[in-house]
């Protein structure tokens, strides 16, 4: 499965994607699994335990985008060289398309191990960028990887995303399975939960609410009101978070009790997702037709629609098949 943390800026979204993560990795039965840091800001690896030395020293995936380009198009036809890639270029016939787990040279370059979990970055912010640079370039990398990734059971990818509603400004937003909405019980919080649910949901993406900060019963009662049903469990004041946020990260087993309880609603909530291979592969398609439309066509002087093959749903039984 497939799944993203978003939320308001300061809502806590990056900390749970961390300890969901770290959930997961530290099972008695751990299963495969991929972070990655989608997130202008770049703190996931700080969340997960890394040094601002070793966060620093990672491997950026917004500054290798022709090796990833070159790996995936593979002999596509459809793909006359990397450059002719967008962001949205969806696999056909011909593509590589890559596991969670298994080695390949995008994960041999750009996936590094940082407390316990496989992380991807994209790469902050350069100085180089400055005004003259779009961050959803470097986002596009992700969006890539996803597209052409085969995650199958047992198999997990958990992506920390860009804050608020920006995460609409590429189709990476449909990209996951169920997408987790850190919401803290504040009006502000809410109100982002409402702009992001109303996009998301034109496009049939799950949704999940899960609750952070909360402190009471109070608490608890203001996020059924605002988000009601969509509320699916809820992360209290944390020790052990605030241990983290201070650089002592302990093992998981010591998170709270009525907390880890919420990371397990969580992942059930996640297993319980039904895959749909085939909308999947037309949201692709679509988001792909719209950017080749609004500006790579003329960059290209091609139609890139043409990179769209019709026949070809990206899935364990189809990638078999080809």
């Amino acid at each position: 499965m497939k799944t993203a943390f978003v939320g308001k800026g300061g809502s806590g979204k990056t900390t749970l994607a961390a300890l969901f993560a770290r959930h997961l990795a530290e099972d008695s039965e751990p299963p495969a699994l991929l972070a990655i840091d989608a997130d202008i800001n770049q703190h996931l690896a700080a969340a997960l335990g890394a040094g601002p030395d070793e966060a620093a020293d990672l491997p950026a995936l917004g500054d290798h985008l022709d090796l990833i380009k070159d790996y995936l198009r593979g002999d596509n036809p459809r793909i006359t060289g990397a450059a002719a890639m967008l962001k949205t270029t969806p696999p056909g016939v011909g593509s590589r398309v890559i596991g969670v787990a298994a080695a390949n040279p995008i994960y041999d370059r750009l996936v590094a191990p940082v407390g316990g979990v496989r992380l991807a970055v994209t790469g902050p912010f350069a100085e180089d960028d400055l005004g003259v640079a779009c961050y959803h370039s470097k986002v596009g990398a992700v969006e890539l990887l996803l597209n052409h990734m085969v995650d199958g059971p047992g198999e997990y990818v958990v992506v920390d995303m860009t804050a608020g509603a920006d995460s609409f400004a590429s189709g990476l937003f449909t990209r996951f399975d169920l997408t987790f909405l850190v919401c803290e019980p504040t009006v502000r919080s809410v109100g982002v939960y409402r702009q992001y649910v109303g996009y998301a949901r034109d496009h049939g993406v799950r949704v999940a609410v899960v609750g952070n900060k909360v402190e009471d019963a109070g608490d608890v009662a203001f996020l059924r009101e605002q988000v009601g049903a969509d509320l699916l469990c809820w992360i209290g004041r944390s020790g052990f978070v605030k241990a983290a946020e201070r650089g002592r990260h302990l093992p998981v087993g010591d998170l709270e009790a009525a907390n880890t309880a919420a990371l397990r609603t969580m992942r059930a909530a996640l297993d319980g997702c039904e895959k749909d291979w085939v909308r999947y592969a037309a949201q692709a398609a679509d988001f792909h037709a719209r950017n080749a439309a609004a500006w790579g066509n003329a960059r290209a002087g091609a139609d890139l629609t043409a990179q769209i093959d019709p026949d070809f749903v990206l899935c364990p039984a189809t990638v078999a098949a080809h």
